[in-house]
């Protein structure tokens, strides 16, 4: 059984604004820790573009204190800044789980950190 709660990065264009509150619930409600964008400028949120650097550098960290992340790729899209978020995910280890799309393998690894969860 798992002592403590999964920790989980959601990931994937600010545009998805709607997909990414669904996900946090989701996985909330699974018991999962879910670190996600605090600001969704491509959905309207104004950010200067210094925020807009310490953003995305406060993204990175939360993608290493991670047990996953989850990439929000609605309608198969995967930006640039995504697309390095997954790569630097996976030179570090971190397992990338695809919310849209899913792979056969996705769907048992996500079925199998339910299992976790619910323990």
């Amino acid at each position: 059984m798992r002592r403590k709660p999964i920790i989980v990065t959601l990931c994937g264009s600010t545009k998805f604004k709607e997909e990414f509150l669904k996900w946090n619930r989701d996985l909330t409600l699974a018991g999962a820790i879910v670190l996600m964008p605090g600001v969704f400028h491509h959905s309207g949120d104004p950010m200067s573009e210094t925020q807009g650097v310490a953003i995305r550098k406060l993204h990175m960290q939360k993608i290493l204190m991670s047990d996953l992340i989850f990439v929000v790729n609605k309608d198969n899209y995967i930006g640039q800044a995504t697309a390095a978020e997954i790569e630097m995910a996976k030179t570090f280890d971190i397992p990338v789980i695809y919310c849209y799309n899913n792979t056969e393998e996705d769907v048992v690894t996500y079925n199998k950190i339910l299992e976790e969860l619910t323990e």
